[in-house]
C-alpha cells in the first residue's frame, strides 16, 4: 500500500536503555498473535447470520446453522441444522431445523428434531414439537407442545418367539442358566 521512497535510510538507529547498553523494543514486546487462520473444523460448523438491520420475506433453507437477529417473514427450513433467534430477533414464519433457541420474538409452529429452548426474553406464539423442551422462568409462550419420542435404534439380537411346548415345560431351579452340556429338548 505505501511504497518506500529509495532515498530513505533503512538501517535501523541503535537505542540505548536504562544500562546504557543496545536496546532492541522488538525483541522484549511480547509476540503479537497471528491473526487466526480459518481452519476446515471451522469451515464445517459454519454460522450465517441476518443482521438486526435486515428484512427477509419468503422461504429460507440452508446446509448450515442460522442466527436471525433481523426480521423473517415466511418459513425456514432448516433440517438437520440449528436455528437461534437473537434478542432483536422478529420472525413470523414457520420454522423447521434440528434445535431451535429462541431469545426473540417468534409467531408461527416450530418443529425440530431435537431440542427447542425458550430464554427468559423469548416469546412464542405458536405449537411446537419436538423430542425435549426447555423454557426459561420469564419467557412467554402461547401454543401447544407435543413431545415426539426418538425413534429407538433397531436391536440387533432380536429372540425367537417361544413356543407352546417350551413354554408348558417346567423349569428346574437349579438348570435356570442352562449349559452347553445340557441336551437340548424339543
Amino acid at each position: 500500500m505505501w511504497k518506500r521512497k529509495e532515498d530513505e535510510d533503512t538501517t535501523p538507529v541503535p537505542q540505548l536503555g536504562p544500562s546504557g547498553s543496545a536496546f532492541n523494543p522488538a525483541a522484549s514486546a511480547p509476540p503479537r498473535p497471528a491473526e487466526p487462520a480459518r481452519s476446515e473444523s471451522l469451515r464445517s460448523n459454519e454460522v450465517a447470520t441476518i443482521g438486526k438491520s435486515v428484512v427477509v420475506k419468503g422461504e429460507l433453507s440452508g446446509s448450515e446453522d442460522l442466527v436471525v437477529d433481523g426480521e423473517v417473514e415466511g418459513s425456514i427450513s432448516l433440517r438437520g441444522q440449528s436455528l437461534t433467534v437473537g434478542p432483536n430477533g422478529r420472525v413470523r414464519a414457520n420454522i423447521e431445523a434440528r434445535n431451535v433457541i429462541l431469545h426473540g420474538r417468534v409467531d408461527g409452529d416450530i418443529h425440530a428434531t431435537e431440542r427447542v429452548e425458550l430464554r427468559k426474553t423469548a416469546s412464542l406464539t405458536g405449537d411446537i414439537s419436538t423430542a425435549r423442551i426447555s423454557i426459561e422462568d420469564g419467557a412467554f409462550f402461547k401454543g401447544t407442545i407435543d413431545i415426539q419420542k426418538p425413534e429407538p435404534a433397531a436391536k440387533l439380537d432380536a429372540k425367537p418367539p417361544t413356543t407352546a411346548l417350551a413354554a408348558a415345560a417346567p423349569v428346574p431351579a437349579s438348570s435356570a442358566q442352562g449349559s452347553l452340556l445340557d441336551p437340548k429338548k424339543f
